[in-house]
């Protein structure tokens, strides 16, 4: 710690994160009526409850017992709250797990407990750093909570307004990145790595890369831009797609959650998970219902498949996730580092779609005030997007006090970056890495794209 004053803003600034989670993942839970909380089965999801009692049970695990030892709160529910001890199916048996009201009950006195320690105990670094990092973890249920709303058809969450806070003005086209070295990631050691050096294992350590002069697209593909991709056969087309893609393409997914059926509907993807044809016209589903599809608005809930056949057929590519890094905050060696495209400033609404607000579905050319040094448009929130990048450690890794945050998507996932609409604010920065399976499609992802290299 440095001075009183910044342990006491720290403490304050702990207090209110703690609190807006709290009650940001209870609305999200005690919002839903009884029967809806037996969400059906999806291998992307986890039923309410569970993850309630799930972000509780780290708190326990990653502040109460690192720092005083303290036995859990009810050892009998020690494997069943810890997602790597139980099943991810044997969490929909409701008969393993307390009902709403001792969840919610075992939910809020471990959030007194870490409330009233935060208030009452030395803020060392090694706490603030727990502190923020199960506050950050529980932020990410607070997204997944989110996206199983969208995945089984449930109401949009309080909170949800579609609302448009900042319009942007025609903003197409590609910008260019100069050649020369960059900063990617955080530092691996830091003073500050419980202040503003906050970053998980998968950050770090920084290091500098050279890139060659490169373009990419200032804003993201559109519903308009993959329309006509759909519109020109390119689901049809096996040439547009790899390997991998044709045999995705090709393989029959159940799509009965989509479109509100009882019985399992099986059918080859032809279009984006939740769009459909109906009377003359793309319609999206959004959470519980259909809508006209935004043709101005990102095309959203993609796969790595989809995103990569698209820029075949438009003569693109994905950029690599350092493209991607430079092209959002453009840090250099010797410089001030840049958190965000716009600075170090906290995100507001003006500057980017975050905190399951507006959902996606403003155009790709609002929130202009998120701008990055180069002019792309929307590189925080939105959607996550994906890059041509495999999910592999930075040289020099080490793994965090929570060994699975990284490890276990190492080597199969594909790199996405920028966080989501469904994302906390305080959650993102754009040295952020989120890695997803290349056919996950119930995530709120997207992608923008660079032109290809003359040959």
């Amino acid at each position: 710690m440095t001075t009183i004053e910044s342990a006491d803003q720290a403490r304050t600034d702990l207090l209110d994160q703690l609190e807006w989670t709290r009650k940001r993942t209870q609305v999200l839970v005690c919002s839903l009526p009884e029967a809806a909380l037996d969400v059906p089965y999806h291998p992307g999801v986890n039923p309410p409850l569970w993850e309630m009692g799930h972000a509780a049970f780290f708190y326990e695990v990653f502040v109460f017992k690192l720092l005083d030892g303290t036995p859990s709160y009810d050892p009998s529910m020690d494997d069943l709250w810890d997602s790597f001890h139980v099943e991810h199916r044997d969490r929909w048996n409701r008969g393993l797990f307390p009902a709403r009201a001792k969840t919610l009950e075992y939910f809020n006195i471990i959030y007194d407990r870490v409330a009233e320690r935060i208030k009452a105990e030395p803020l060392t670094d090694q706490a603030l750093y727990l502190y923020r990092y199960a506050i950050y973890h529980q932020n990410m249920h607070v997204e997944s909570l989110i996206w199983c709303r969208q995945t089984v058809g449930y109401p949009a969450p309080p909170g949800t307004d579609f609302c448009r806070p900042a319009p942007g003005d025609q903003h197409d086209g590609d910008t260019v990145i100069p050649a020369g070295e960059w900063l990617i990631g955080m530092p691996g050691e830091s003073e500050r790595y419980a202040r503003e050096d906050f970053a998980f294992d998968n950050e770090k350590p920084r290091f500098a890369v050279k890139l060659d002069q490169f373009a990419i697209s200032r804003c993201l593909v559109s519903n308009r831009q993959f329309m006509e991709f759909i519109e020109d056969g390119g689901y049809r087309r096996p040439e547009l797609w790899s390997f991998g893609g044709q045999k995705w393409l090709q393989t029959e997914s159940d799509v009965a959650l989509v479109h509100g059926s009882n019985e399992p509907l099986l059918r080859l993807p032809r279009h984006p998970q939740f769009w459909r044809w109906h009377d003359g016209q793309w319609q999206e589903r959004l959470f519980d219902r259909w809508q006209r599809l935004v043709p101005d608005a990102p095309v959203t809930h993609v796969t790595f498949w989809e995103a990569e056949a698209y820029c075949r057929w438009a003569g693109r590519r994905l950029p690599t996730e350092f493209e991607w890094e430079v092209a959002a905050l453009g840090n250099r060696p010797g410089e001030p580092f840049r958190r965000f495209p716009w600075g170090n400033a906290a995100p507001d609404e003006r500057r980017a779609d975050l905190n399951g607000r507006a959902m996606a579905q403003n155009s790709v050319t609002d929130f202009p005030d998120g701008d990055s040094p180069f002019g792309c448009r929307q590189m925080t929130g939105t959607v996550w997007e994906w890059t041509s990048s495999q999910f592999f450690p930075y040289d020099g890794f080490k793994v965090d006090m929570y060994p699975f945050m990284s490890t276990l998507q190492f080597g199969d996932h594909k790199l996405t970056r920028g966080g989501s609409c469904a994302t906390s604010s305080c959650l993102i920065r754009g040295t952020y890495r989120q890695a997803y399976l290349p056919s996950r499609n119930d995530v709120y992802t997207g992608f923008r794209t660079c032109p290809r290299e003359e040959t």
